[in-house]
């Protein structure tokens, strides 16, 4: 007699987990994110601001020269060079405050207090903060910025300029909106089973918000911060022969990085990842679930 079919999903079956698993497996994430000591907490979060930083770069650097090809193309080609640093974060492990988002998820259910969710947000943005400077400082000193003609750096300040001349209520909009892709591509990995398979639930989020023009703070980290470096501290044979001067970036300012736009952006970000992802399918899946 053949024996009964298992009614479980074997945790060696290659089929993408379900949506129900997917929660389940948020959930059992966010409570161990919630549980990092601050040592391992905060390197790993300078990790994240440094894979992300190093996306921004291969961003930068491949849309430098595209100016006479169609604007929809060239936002393309700066998200999928961009998906570089998610897929960092995913696969080779790092913390990143915008997935990290996700963690509501657990608190919402009443396996992490609310202070654990801060504690771990405070300490993962600090940290993202400084792997992104750094990231940006080593790019800064290494005078790549130099490379394609100078063109690299005029390509690294018109994104930073155009950033910081965000308005307040557009930049919260766009931060939601980034950040609803970004915990969807996080979402997706969840299912993964393979390396392969984070990496293609990574492209095509990360690429569309890239390409549409939505605002994520911890890029914001790396190309502002770039940009300002730039503007402030070229040396003269930067700005010889180039026709332009710094005054010719006048929305890129230390004031308008901080408060114009990673104040929105970081705002928006939160809105879009733990409430129009994270407690959404928290309620859809989790909620009156009783758990272990």
């Amino acid at each position: 007699m053949d024996a009964p079919a298992q009614s479980h999903v074997s945790p060696n079956h290659i089929d993408a987990l379900l949506p129900p698993q997917m929660a389940a497996k948020a959930e059992q994430i966010g409570v161990a994110k919630a549980k990092i000591c601050l040592a391992k907490l905060f390197t790993l979060a300078v990790l994240a601001g440094a894979f992300i930083g190093l996306g921004a770069a291969f961003s930068t650097t491949v849309t430098t020269g595209l100016n006479g090809a169609p604007w929809g193309l060239v936002r393309l080609v700066a998200g999928a060079t961009f998906c570089l640093g998610l897929i960092l974060v995913v696969v080779a492990g790092a913390e990143l405050f915008t997935g990290n988002n996700l963690i509501v998820m657990a608190w919402a259910g009443g396996k992490v207090s609310f202070r654990s969710v801060l504690r771990n947000w405070v300490v993962v943005y600090l940290g993202n903060l400084a792997g992104s400077l750094a990231t940006a400082g080593l790019v800064f000193y290494s005078e790549q910025y130099f490379f394609g003609d100078r063109g690299v750096g005029v390509n690294a300040l018109n994104i930073a300029n155009a950033k910081c001349a965000i308005a307040f209520v557009p930049g919260l909009a766009l931060g939601i909106l980034c950040n609803a892709l970004v915990c969807l591509a996080v979402w997706l990995c969840y299912s993964a089973r393979s390396v392969v398979d984070k990496i293609t639930a990574v492209l095509f989020p990360i690429t569309a918000f890239v390409a549409a023009g939505f605002e994520h703070c911890v890029a914001n980290m790396y190309f502002i911060a770039l940009g300002l470096f730039i503007k402030l501290g070229a040396p003269e044979g930067f700005w010889a022969g180039l026709a332009k001067a710094p005054a010719d970036w006048p929305h890129l300012t230390w004031p308008n990085f901080w408060l114009g736009n990673l104040l929105p952006v970081t705002i928006g970000n939160v809105i879009g990842g733990s409430l129009m992802v994270g407690l959404v399918y928290w309620f859809v899946y989790l909620r009156g679930v009783r758990r272990a």
